[in-house]
C-alpha cells in the first residue's frame, strides 16, 4: 500500500507558480467530480506554504493548524488543474489566518479559512474515547466488499491510500434502519514523512470519506444507490492535540439531523492511545433523484 500513500503525498505536494498562487492536480481515476477531501487537503497545503518565520518554531517549522472552515461551491473538474489563491489575512503574535480560494475555469469552486496557532499551554480536558475492537480484528475494504467485487471492477482491486475499518456496520446492514452513528478506524496505508503539516493535510483528506455517510444510516439506503446524490456543502475541523495520520485513529461519528435535502454529521477523532486529536462537523446534500 506504500505506493498509494506516496501518490497521495504527491497529490498534496502543490506547485508554486507565483507568490501566493499554487497549482494542484487530480488523480487519474474515473470520477465525475473531484473528491472533496482532496480539494480541502490541497487548499490547506497552500495555506501552510505561506506560513513561515516568524510564524514558526525554533526549528523553522510552521505553527500547527488549529482550525479550518470550508465551503464547497461548485463541483471540481478532475480533468484540469486546480489553482489555489492564498490571501494572507493576518499575521498575529498568537494566530495566523489564511483564506484560500480554489479556482477552475475562471470560477471559484471552493474556499477555505485556516487558522494557525503558536503552541502554548492551558486548560486541558476531553471526552473519553469509547471502547471498541482493535482495528487489526476488523475487515479491510477488500474483505468488506468481497461480495460486490464484480460490480466494483477495478475499483475493488486498486490500492487505497487510506485504510478504513468499520467497527459497527457492514454493507449488508445498510438495507435496514440503523442508528445515526458509526465508528471507523482509519490511517494512511503506509509510512508518512515526519512533517506535521502533511499529517494534518492527509487527515483532512481522509475526514471527508465516511462522515456524511453517517446521515444515511437511519434511512436504509447505502452510498452506492444509483438514484442517490451526495455532495459536501461545508466542512469544519478543530485540531486539539498531536497525532500521526499513519497511526490508527478512531473516527467516532454521529448525525443529529437530516432535513430539507441536507444531512449534518459530526465526528471526534482519537489517537489509538485515547487522546482526542480532532473534532469535525460537516453538512452535505442528500438528494434522491426520482
Amino acid at each position: 500500500m506504500q505506493p498509494a500513500v506516496d501518490e497521495l503525498c504527491q497529490l498534496l505536494d502543490l506547485e508554486e507558480i507565483e507568490v501566493n498562487i499554487f497549482r494542484g492536480r487530480s488523480p487519474d481515476v474515473t470520477r465525475q467530480r473531484v473528491f472533496g477531501g482532496q480539494v480541502a487537503g490541497q487548499a490547506l497545503v497552500a495555506a501552510a506554504r505561506t506560513v513561515g518565520p516568524p510564524e514558526s518554531d525554533r526549528e523553522g517549522k510552521p505553527w500547527p493548524v488549529n482550525s479550518l472552515h470550508a465551503y464547497f461551491l461548485r463541483p471540481g473538474d478532475p480533468s484540469v488543474p486546480i489553482l489555489y489563491d492564498v490571501d494572507r489575512i493576518r499575521d498575529g503574535r498568537s494566530f495566523v489566518t489564511r483564506r484560500v480560494v480554489a479556482i477552475q475555469h475562471g470560477k471559484a469552486i471552493f474556499n477555505l479559512a485556516a487558522s494557525f496557532q503558536r503552541p502554548e499551554t492551558g486548560f486541558d480536558h476531553q471526552l473519553p474515547m469509547p471502547e471498541v475492537p482493535n482495528p487489526e480484528s476488523l475487515p479491510d475494504f477488500q474483505e468488506r466488499m468481497a461480495e460486490w467485487k464484480d460490480l466494483l471492477g477495478d475499483e475493488y482491486e486498486r490500492d487505497r491510500a487510506i485504510d478504513t475499518r468499520y467497527v459497527d456496520w457492514n454493507p449488508n446492514d445498510r438495507t435496514r434502519t440503523l442508528p445515526p452513528e458509526q465508528r471507523v478506524w482509519l490511517r494512511a496505508s503506509g509510512t508518512l514523512p515526519d512533517d506535521h503539516v502533511l499529517h494534518t493535510c492527509v487527515l483532512t483528506y481522509a475526514s471527508d470519506m465516511t462522515l456524511l455517510d453517517t446521515s444515511l444510516l437511519p434511512h436504509a439506503v447505502g452510498a452506492m444507490e444509483e438514484n442517490l446524490f451526495m455532495a459536501s456543502l461545508d466542512h469544519a475541523m478543530w485540531f486539539h492535540r498531536p497525532f500521526r495520520a499513519d497511526d490508527w485513529l478512531l473516527y467516532v461519528q454521529d448525525s443529529p439531523s437530516a432535513a430539507e435535502g441536507r444531512g449534518l454529521a459530526r465526528g471526534l477523532i482519537y489517537t489509538r492511545s485515547g487522546d482526542l486529536a480532532v473534532s469535525v462537523v460537516q453538512e452535505g446534500l442528500l438528494r434522491v433523484q426520482r
